[in-house]
């Protein structure tokens, strides 16, 4: 049995992938690191891990490298996609960096940011998803509500070894709905008995009224609906502003891993965002989540 929240400390947009038998956490900057990373043998018992990425590409500035996640591309070639201050355009940016284990260390050798879209607020909160034909895509939000813009979720093909954007960006949904006050954020896909899902946070990060959706699309490049029972993870007596989440499936069951504030906690420094693990059921082709849940259950 395990009981929430399965890391206790700041962890803010939490990320996990396997590789063999251990699972790699990868969060929002917090204690010094700029993308501390953390292991577990079982998603629930979690180790830190050290940074990372210990030094961040000339462009780069310290103290907001937000929102980082990783993808396997080969037995010893892992890229991370991250949030940075971009030191140009004074705006949020996407960067991509390279290693050849998990742990890292990362390495971003590049002379910019990958996204950088500085007239719309920035870009944020990438998200690297390989499909069912083997073709790479990436997510990402342009940061409109730093601007007053409008915030839209996107999407593009990746090249083959993750490193350069092809084609055409997508726009692929914005903030609409009543529940996502004035942002949609933290997308990621998930395709499930052949259907594609895009799971998305929405609305202010340090209020309540945070919470988690989720769309259907036809393609990574859409176009999407978003699902009229939204949100599926909202507020609750035990944790208060949950979303920025990640799926990952063991034994074939899914777990959805997001952050959390304690209640009455919104905003604060410590313990900030706590780290909560739920699982995920498919009901009649839509995922339906158990949670927040702070009651004894199963270990996955």
């Amino acid at each position: 049995m395990f009981t929430n929240p399965v890391v206790r400390t700041d962890a803010p947009d939490p990320q996990a992938i396997r590789v063999g038998e251990t699972w790699y956490l990868f969060h929002t900057n917090s204690g010094g690191r700029n993308v501390p990373v953390l292991t577990s043998p079982d998603l629930v018992d979690w180790i830190p891990a050290g940074d990372a990425l210990p030094e961040l590409p000339d462009w780069a500035d310290t103290g907001k490298t937000w929102a980082p996640e990783a993808i396997q591309l080969g037995p010893d070639r892992f890229v991370l996609y991250y949030t940075v201050a971009d030191r140009a355009s004074g705006r949020q940016c996407v960067g991509r960096a390279v290693a050849a284990t998990p742990l890292g260390p990362y390495r971003d050798d590049s002379s910019g940011p990958l996204i950088c879209q500085a007239d719309l607020g920035g870009s944020i909160d990438a998200s690297p998803y390989r499909d069912a034909d083997g073709s790479l895509w990436l997510l990402w939000k342009n940061d409109g509500n730093a601007i007053g813009v409008d915030t839209w979720l996107w999407s593009q093909r990746l090249s083959p070894d993750g490193l350069r954007l092809t084609g055409r960006p997508t726009r692929l949904l914005k903030q609409t709905e009543a529940w996502e006050g004035a942002l949609v954020e933290g997308p990621f896909l998930h395709r499930h008995d052949g259907r594609l899902y895009l799971f998305f946070a929405a609305n202010a990060y340090d209020r309540d009224t945070y919470a988690e959706g989720y769309a259907v699309c036809e393609s990574p490049a859409g176009p999407c609906v978003k699902a009229p029972e939204n949100p599926i993870l909202k507020s609750n007596a035990v944790a208060s502003g949950p979303g920025h989440a990640s799926l990952v499936e063991q034994d074939g069951r899914t777990w959805l891993l997001y952050h959390a504030w304690p209640p009455g906690q919104e905003g604060s420094v410590d313990p900030g965002r706590q780290v909560w693990l739920d699982e995920l059921v498919w009901q009649d082709g839509r995922p339906v989540l158990h949670g927040p849940t702070a009651e004894p259950q199963p270990r996955p």
